[in-house]
């Protein structure tokens, strides 16, 4: 088992079996692979920097240098980013229903699974793990799109047993990502919600969501419709690194000056606030108040599942320096976890520094009008006929 010799014409080749190679204990071959395992790299216009393991899965491969040039490659140009692939799946509900106490909506419709802004703390990530894909790179490179979704949706509203409720769009991932500005799923959604004058509130980073005014001012101006614009920081470089693929914050902010000029009621919100990275809490409101939002809200990092790894992966790249901190931190904010998922804490966590946060934002909003008044939306001009081609009596 030790050594055997193969003749290849003049050339002698040594061959060492694995078991001689490998006969150490299984601590010293951790320690080695450990030792020769190839750094993670940064894709530009990608938030994640590799093929994180779902939970589901039995094996995990991590890149090492084996010898053959494969740490010289890996430390030379940057490796182009990962293409984004879209699949189809067939829509058999629309409406997801929610009892948490702690989210202000008890129904929501998510037009696509994955994300492609690729934003680093998303807390929507592990959700790839049940289709067998990496909660990392796959999150926001495989996007999983919904064939028929809004007949689904009209399906739905006109059951008989249906009773309107405070229902979100792109609550999970961005309704307005960029393959939405082809396929017109998000919009074709509020339009079979405008037909049964169903109310409805959504949340996006992007700049997309002007695009379908003609329909969201209408419903707006009746108190059935409101925006929230998601603005985490003001700072365009961290941004860039936090959401790759969203919007910079000064384009979001013209969408919400745009919303807010066309009669829509607009909010922001600022989460999540990760600790020692957006530390730009009171300018964000402000900026956003100045733009137009009546009200803000926020949450701080949530990490549950595979999410703790991806995000802990992007501060090793991005922040090195500082990953300790902000996860001490965080952990204070957990019970000394990273992620803890008790409805009374998982949003606004608890301890001296999310009670810090907590009043930061308070006052900020105070100061700059926002959340005096409260987005009210109408549930009574239900109309489940008009999707049925049924016109009004009165």
């Amino acid at each position: 088992m030790g050594e055997g010799i193969l003749r290849l014409d003049k050339i002698t080749v040594n061959i060492y079996s694995y078991w001689f190679l490998h006969s150490t204990t299984a601590t010293s071959d951790a320690r080695t692979m450990s030792e020769f395992k190839i750094p993670l790299q940064a894709f530009k216009g990608r938030g994640a920097a590799t093929r994180n393991a779902h939970r589901f899965e039995r094996d995990v491969r991590e890149a090492y240098d084996d010898g053959w040039s494969t740490w010289d490659e890996a430390q030379g140009d940057a490796a182009p980013p990962p293409p984004t692939e879209l699949r189809w799946e067939d829509a058999r509900s629309a409406l997801t229903h929610n009892d948490s106490p702690d989210i202000a909506f008890d129904r929501s419709v998510n037009p696509y699974r994955g994300c492609e802004h690729g934003c680093s703390y998303c807390y929507a990530r592990p959700s790839h793990s049940y289709l067998g894909l990496s909660p990392g790179l796959d999150f926001e490179r495989v996007i999983i799109a919904k064939r028929g979704l809004a007949q689904q949706l009209r399906r739905e509203l006109g059951a008989p047993s249906y009773r309107p409720g405070h229902l979100a769009i792109g609550t999970v991932t961005d309704a307005y990502q960029p393959v939405e500005r082809e396929l017109r799923i998000t919009r074709s959604l509020i339009e079979v919600l405008s037909a049964a004058r169903h109310p409805f509130a959504l949340v996006t980073k992007s700049s997309g969501v002007e695009r379908d005014l003609d329909l969201i001012a209408p419903m707006a101006a009746a108190g059935l419709a409101a925006v929230y614009i998601t603005i985490t920081t003001l700072d365009g470089a961290l941004a860039r690194q936090l959401e790759p693929r969203a919007a910079s914050p000064q384009r979001r902010l013209r969408t919400i000056r745009t919303l807010a000029e066309a009669g829509v009621p607009v909010g922001v919100s600022v989460a999540p606030q990760i600790p020692f990275i957006n530390e730009d809490l009171e300018r964000v409101l402000q900026a956003a108040a100045q733009a137009g939002a009546r009200s803000a809200f926020y949450t701080v990092l949530r990490l549950p599942w595979e999410l703790g790894e991806v995000f802990q992966q992007w501060l090793g790249l991005h922040y090195p320096q500082r990953a300790a901190r902000v996860m001490a931190r965080v952990r204070e904010m957990r019970g000394g976890q990273d992620y803890d998922s008790d409805y009374a804490t998982r949003m606004r966590g608890s301890g001296p520094w999310a009670e810090l946060i907590r009043q930061r934002f308070q006052k900020a909003c105070a100061r700059h009008g926002l959340n005096r008044e409260r987005i009210a939306l109408d549930l009574t001009q239900f109309r489940p006929g008009a999707l049925a081609g049924q016109g009004d009596l009165f």
